[in-house]
């Protein structure tokens, strides 16, 4: 029996170092939890036994191999598509090659987050699983595998709203219709618009004193440098030098496809005694604009960004839970699939309820620890060497007893 005894403990003892050997191997693996191996006693049950505490034990057996999922240490990368989870949760992927109905649903999950665009723009890990999620299309948001259109532009927007804000020289000499000083082009600024094709067109904005707190507001619509400014507005100020009629108005301008106006606000303009200056200056359009790049949320919102400046935001990526990730068996490349043990996968917005959130740009480190690992396989080592002394000792014994004459 002592064989056997000694044998069980060998089984369980490599058993330990196949573990330890395994965590030891995925120190540098991103995502990847180290296991355990936990050991049980097996007694030999007496028939007919009233109890009394005889029973002997007859060896080790592996009663489980657990998972521990602490989190990792958070290492920065600077790849924008470098994904860690800081908090609970896994990103939910679809297998490669996945058909039928379980072409758009996700059935594994990791906590690896290393990914990147395909040449179809969809994301996808290293083994070509695509992350699943929200996607933002036209007509509304859509469940399935998370994709960025990098060859679509954004179109242009034409310019509907203009936004400026100055302070005018309470100093400022009236203008004399007579001399025709000070000249309209003294205070002034411009502005790029756009028409519905995205072409750019110079809107001039002029500001004449025309009397005690009262200015002129003229553009230029055209041009045409031969072209007489427009009045558009007149502006006048509270005592206070706080703007009294701050719009809205409507601006002209024009472009090769005709005869277009914005809306035009003057708010929180001034007249103070310093010098002419524009605070702020802002419109609403925008010409086509090519993809850039992407930025993504600590709650996981992928925006397309533009080379026109515009920002879209094109999908949104899901992290999943479980009652119990313990329960989650690992399937190989840095995933796992639900059990019935681990429950069915919850879905949710990355940064509520339990979930995690998004670190853009950095990995979640394994959450192996060298150090204690290779303790614990000098430990695994002595118990090894330990039973085979036991089997070595056995093996004595029975050899000296079969001497017996």
């Amino acid at each position: 029996m002592a064989f056997q005894t000694g044998l069980s403990g060998l089984n369980a003892a490599s058993k330990n170092l196949d573990v330890i050997g395994n965590n030891i191997a995925n120190a540098g693996t991103a995502g990847a939890k180290k296991s355990r191996t936990e050991f049980a006693e097996v007694i030999a049950s007496t028939i007919g036994a009233g109890g009394g505490g005889a029973q002997a034990g007859i060896g080790v057996e592996i009663s489980a191999v657990s998972q521990e999922f602490s989190q990792g240490n958070i290492s920065v990368t600077g790849n924008t598509l470098d994904l860690a989870i800081n908090g609970d949760g896994f990103f939910p992927l679809i297998p490669f090659n996945a058909a039928g109905q379980e072409k758009d649903k996700p059935s594994l999950y990791s906590r690896s987050g290393i990914f990147k665009l395909d040449n179809e723009g969809y994301i996808v890990n290293n083994n070509g699983e695509k992350l699943y999620g929200i996607n933002y299309n036209t007509g509304g948001q859509s469940l399935g595998p998370l994709m960025v259109d990098t060859s679509t532009s954004n179109a242009p927007t034409q310019t509907t709203t203009i936004d400026i804000q100055f302070n005018l020289d309470a100093r400022a000499d009236t203008y004399d219709a007579v001399t025709n000083k000070p000249a309209l082009t003294t205070y002034g600024t411009s502005i790029t618009a756009y028409d519905t094709q995205g072409i750019p067109q110079d809107i001039k904005v002029y500001m004449r004193k025309t009397g005690v707190n009262t200015w002129e507001v003229y553009t230029d619509p055209t041009t045409d440098a031969s072209a007489t400014a427009t009045n558009v507005a007149t502006l006048t100020f509270n005592t206070n030098g706080s703007l009294a009629t701050p719009g809205p108005f409507n601006v002209p301008f024009t472009s090769v496809n005709g005869a277009y106006s914005a809306v035009t606000n003057f708010t929180d303009s001034t007249q103070y005694a310093s010098a002419f200056g524009i605070t702020s200056l802002a419109q609403n359009g925008n010409p086509d604009g090519s993809f850039t790049g992407i930025k993504i949320s600590e709650t996981g919102i992928i925006t397309a960004r533009y080379s026109n400046g515009k920002s879209v935001d094109a999908c949104q990526i899901q992290l999943c839970s479980f009652r119990n990730n313990q329960g989650l068996q690992p399937a190989g490349g840095g995933n796992w699939i639900a059990t019935n043990s681990s429950g069915i996968a919850t879905p949710g917005t990355p940064g509520t309820l339990s979930l995690g959130s998004i670190r853009s740009g950095a990995l979640e480190d394994s959450n192996v620890d060298l150090t204690a690992e290779l303790v614990n396989m000098m430990t695994a080592q002595r118990a090894y060497q330990a039973n085979v002394q036991t089997i070595k000792t056995q093996d004595q014994a029975l050899s000296a007893l079969t001497q017996l004459r």
